[in-house]
């Protein structure tokens, strides 16, 4: 059995949309257990709406909120009944395999760190969603958890990306490149220019240079490293491209009598090809590096998105990523720095 402690409270839609994709997931997936961690008077109302096996469910009772404009540090540190710190306690006290959240980004990362706690040897643990391409998905690392990245923890992301994806999405000997605003090597800022030549070096990676963002949807590399202010505004305008795309189509379709007709003939193939873009059906984005897994969905989420996050934790944990993660580390100190 998978325990996943899932935060009822936090997100635009809770507990609405976090207790229905909690049912839906332990209905689709009986290895899981989820416990709901949040105002144990409000998720009990909104659970007795559905018909679901009453062990596959249970409500941890946290009687605070943190909402998503407070001062992570001190909404961690000042509200220790938070259903983000009581739902990590669960991870760190090893009474839940996995914690998924839609709440504050800021709350998440720092809890993440300071109560579940970094794996010995990871710099910064980043956060890594799958996104859809026209090849499958591909891993964004980082998209928002270290905007001051420095070189180290680049070439971390990439080993941590490259197991990953290996692992959890199936993808033997993943290409990893590392984004950029040209292909040639002595093209982009800094950070690039520095961790570039590292990248290269690294033996159990397999590094194939560098990305240009219009490359990306196009299914240009699977694992896809950059700091977090970048990967933030690549996921940002992915999916702001994708809801308007998707919003344009169905209007034009919809605008004569013509096209509507046309729009019947075309929609069985259509819907399918809308459905492999919507970036919801992959789940949340992990914090990788930690001792337990931490996942971060949405703050918008809808049930599906809940569902297929706590789903998700299944693979993570079957496939002993952490484990994976610690013996990788391993093995890069006892080869000695890179020069």
């Amino acid at each position: 059995m998978i325990r996943v402690a899932v935060d009822a409270m936090g997100g635009d839609n809770a507990p609405v949309e976090m207790v229905a994709g909690a049912v839906e997931a332990v209905k689709k997936k009986p290895e899981i257990q989820v416990l709901l961690v949040g105002q144990e008077k409000t998720v009990q109302e909104e659970l007795s709406k559905y018909t679901y096996d009453k062990e596959k469910i249970q409500v941890v009772n946290a009687s605070e909120v943190i909402a998503t404009e407070e001062p992570p540090v001190n909404a961690i540190r000042k509200k220790k009944d938070s259903s983000i710190v009581v739902g990590m306690n669960l991870v760190k006290n090893g009474q839940a395999d996995a914690f998924v959240s839609a709440g504050s980004s800021g709350a998440i990362l720092v809890g993440g760190q300071v109560i579940v706690g970094r794996i010995k040897g990871v710099e910064r643990p980043p956060l890594a969603p799958l996104i859809p391409t026209e090849k499958g998905v591909s891993l964004l690392i980082d998209c928002g958890a270290n905007v001051d990245a420095r070189a180290s923890h680049l070439v971390q992301f990439a080993r941590m990306g490259s197991i990953y994806m290996e692992h959890v999405v199936g993808i033997p000997n993943p290409r990893v490149a590392i984004v950029n605003i040209g292909a040639e090597e002595e093209k982009g800022n800094a950070l690039v220019k520095e961790t570039f030549p590292l990248l290269k070096e690294c033996k159990d990676i397999n590094f194939i240079g560098s990305i240009e963002a219009r490359e990306i949807p196009h299914g240009g590399a699977d694992v896809i490293v950059c700091e977090a202010f970048t990967g933030n505004v690549i996921l940002k305008l992915y999916e702001g491209v994708g809801a308007t795309l998707i919003h344009m189509v169905k209007q034009g379709m919809m605008a004569t009598l013509r096209s509507k007709i046309g729009a019947l003939l075309v929609k069985p193939a259509l819907k399918t090809t809308l459905k492999s873009f919507d970036a919801s059906q992959y789940g949340g984005a992990p914090l990788l590096g930690l001792k337990g897994l931490v996942v971060k969905t949405h703050g918008n989420s809808s049930r599906t998105e809940v569902c297929n996050s706590i789903i998700q934790c299944v693979t993570f944990k079957e496939q002993q990523i952490n484990e994976k993660i610690r013996q990788s580390l391993a093995e890069e100190k006892a080869q000695g720095p890179i020069s």
